[in-house]
């Protein structure tokens, strides 16, 4: 901007700091949510459960329309939101995978009267993005849309898929985090879906995935790829900065120890969801165990802090507007969560073993050490144990893909993308190896 231009007031605003604008209601903007409805409280019953449910407010266009111009010239292109007939499938989701359908009827008599807009049985089609817990938009004739849910099918390791934790996350956190989707109803019942589950906002944006999208370049536009890497980072800073009291989140989970339990809750998931040995998978988890780092200062950690577990502005790579799968979030190690992201941080010229869960290969995406030092200045954190943290998170990965493997393996999914997972394991595990033999 050049010297002496007056900034426009969505511009001023836009540079005040995050928690101001969190108080004014400034973050989240046109995309942060689909439809917004009046004041009142409805009750849901379901099981043992029964949860007061404020209806959604109506939620403003308060931030002015923006158009960014990557390099090349031509802005980004903003995908039109306008009405959608009730049974017309959405771009974003899909038709159920084989044994993973879920029951609209049952769905539609439990929400009826209890949730705004909820009248009737709803269309249902599944998210298919994700690769462990379940995810449906459900809409209803009126165009009401809503997010449903689930713990993925057959056994889960226990405190994993924890749709009552992620409830109460989410029943509260948009209060001091507005990117955090809010949660409406939760249900213990195995009646009505075979499982716990629950129901949330609908959010819009853009998730990207293992490549940047068309609309953002393709990962050819540098400047669209550097705030794609900036904004995973920036929102993290903003994340670990919310204080838990306010909203009744500082009593989630016990920081004391975190580190050990961590460490040790990985471990045991890990020999439960093995299906052959792995080289080098035990003596990992021993030097993780015994070379654990001091940790800062705890914050509200999530536990799955990831590139596609947000989604960005239709018009802005660089602006978040929501993130998701917070049932793993509790209170502990802030540099937990840098370490996970950092696990799925590929750089150009690494081998990814089949799994490139982001475009951190190309041109203009910050390298892991500029991440590093981004996510320092912003946060003030000594970040010097990362070497730690980042083989945490790769074992961590590592078993994540060997629990989604085990299922697969099991016949509780018959989702064919899991059939190679267990080369992508032991990949990852190779990893992490390497990196603790180097800790010293």
């Amino acid at each position: 901007m050049a010297h002496g231009t007056r900034r426009s007031p969505a511009t001023r605003r836009s540079r005040r700091p995050f928690r101001e604008r969190v108080r004014r209601g400034g973050v989240g903007g046109p995309d942060a949510a689909n439809v917004g409805y009046g004041s009142g409280k409805s009750n849901v019953r379901c099981g043992s459960n029964v949860i007061a449910v404020s209806a959604m407010r109506a939620i403003a266009d308060r931030t002015a329309a923006r158009v960014l111009t990557p390099a090349g010239g031509a802005p980004y292109k903003r995908t039109p939101m306008t009405a959608t007939p009730f049974t017309t499938p959405p771009a974003d989701a899909m038709p159920f995978r084989p044994g993973e359908e879920i029951d609209a009827a049952a769905l539609g008599r439990f929400l009826e009267g209890k949730v705004p807009g909820a009248a009737g049985t709803p269309a249902v089609w599944q998210f298919g993005g994700g690769k462990a817990n379940l995810t449906y938009l459900i809409r209803y004739p009126s165009g009401v849309e809503y997010v449903v849910r689930r713990p993925p099918h057959g056994p889960v390791a226990p405190s994993s898929h924890d749709m009552a934790r992620e409830y109460r996350v989410l029943a509260v956190l948009h209060r001091a985090f507005p990117l955090a989707p809010r949660a409406h109803a939760f249900c213990d019942d195995p009646s009505v879906l075979g499982a716990p589950f629950f129901v949330m906002e609908r959010r819009h944006g853009v998730v990207v995935r293992d490549t940047v999208p068309e609309e953002f370049g393709g990962g050819r536009d540098p400047v669209a790829n550097r705030k794609l890497s900036e904004v995973v980072i920036d929102t993290l800073v903003d994340f670990h900065a919310v204080d838990p009291k306010p909203v009744g989140l500082d009593t989630l989970g016990k920081p004391e120890g975190f580190l050990q339990r961590q460490v040790k809750g990985w471990t045991d998931r890990w020999e439960r969801a093995r299906t052959r040995a792995i080289p080098g998978a035990e003596e990992t988890a021993h030097a993780l165990a015994a070379r654990l780092p001091r940790s800062p200062a705890p914050t509200l950690v999530h536990n799955d802090w990831r590139l596609d577990n947000m989604a960005v502005a239709f018009d802005d790579p660089g602006r978040c507007v929501a993130v998701y799968d917070w049932d793993m979030c509790t209170m502990g190690d802030p540099l937990a969560d840098l370490g996970s992201l950092l696990s799925l941080w590929f750089e150009a010229g690494e081998e990814t073993g089949a799994m490139a869960p982001m475009p951190s290969r190309e041109p203009g995406f910050m390298t892991r050490d500029e991440a590093i030092a981004r996510y320092a200045a912003r946060s003030g954190r000594d970040v010097s144990p990362m070497p730690w943290y980042h083989a945490f998170g790769i074992f961590k990965m590592a078993v994540v893909v060997q629990q989604i493997y085990y299922r697969f393996a099991q016949g509780q999914t018959q989702d064919d993308r899991f059939a190679p997972m267990e080369t992508v394991v032991e990949h990852l595990m190779g990893l992490a190896h390497a990196k603790v033999r180097r800790l010293g």
